[in-house]
């Protein structure tokens, strides 16, 4: 059987994008979803996507992580698969659909897309670190030192240390500051397992976290992550963090057959 499938990539978060309007996709076959997004033996890819029709919005976001399993929110792959979307003629510049953490509006100019995030509350300051989730939980601490620095094995240990166990894991995100609005970022996402060169909800969670623990007072905010930069934007009011938007560019690479 030959799958047609589309490939994109938001700041080098790269994903496999699939047409599933027809519902022709095994959606529990997580063996495939592994094999495609293979860097050695597949197409290769952080996530795997599915667009599928909604009865009541533009289209519905089915994401799976490169291990095969259907997954937490995908700031980047959202915003992939609004590009996506524009591309099959979907949309045109504006879309809303439903992922799994709700609905999101987004925006799309060229390739720049703006994707409005979930409304965020409940955040935990601790002494080393803040936690909190953007649609996925994330970690964040500081790292002074974060261009040498093993993103792969600390992030794993934290992740998969007794902080995180009873609920699965966490995202471990690592964060220099640059300037009043400007952060560095390294992330160790979950199900990928290793460092990505961009998390959509980990760079709208750094943002958040750095305002919340009083880093900036900024509520427009330059995230640098390996593979590029994003901008964060929220209004905030009590410790509640609302019109959250997530922007940078989401380009299509390439399609085929495989």
């Amino acid at each position: 059987m030959q799958q047609k499938f589309y490939k994109y990539q938001g700041t080098g978060n790269d994903f496999v994008m699939i047409d599933n309007r027809q519902q022709m996709f095994d959606k529990n076959n997580t063996k495939l979803v592994a094999e495609l997004c293979d860097r050695r033996f597949g197409i290769g890819a952080d996530g795997l996507i599915l667009l599928e029709n909604h009865n009541d919005y533009d289209f519905k976001m089915v994401y799976y992580n490169s291990d095969g399993n259907e997954s937490t929110m995908c700031g980047n792959g959202g915003r992939c698969l609004v590009a996506f979307a524009k591309q099959l003629g979907v949309i045109e510049d504006k879309a809303i659909f439903e992922a799994v953490d709700g609905v999101h509006h987004a925006d799309i100019n060229e390739d720049i897309v703006k994707l409005h995030m979930q409304d965020v509350s409940g955040i935990l300051k601790a002494k080393s670190y803040t936690f909190l989730d953007t649609g996925s939980p994330h970690h964040v601490q500081f790292e002074e030192a974060i261009d040498n620095f093993e993103i792969k094995n600390k992030g794993a240990e934290i992740r998969y240390g007794d902080l995180y166990k009873s609920q699965g894991g966490s995202n471990i995100n690592f964060v220099k500051k640059v300037n009043e609005n400007t952060f560095r970022l390294r992330t160790y996402e979950r199900g990928v397992e290793d460092e990505t060169l961009s998390c959509g909800t980990g760079a709208t969670a750094t943002a958040i976290a750095m305002h919340y623990i009083g880093e900036t007072e900024k509520n427009h905010i330059v995230i640098k992550v390996e593979g590029g930069e994003l901008e964060v934007c929220f209004d905030v009011e009590n410790d509640n963090y609302t019109n959250v938007r997530l922007i940078g560019s989401a380009k299509y690479v390439y399609e085929g057959l495989i």
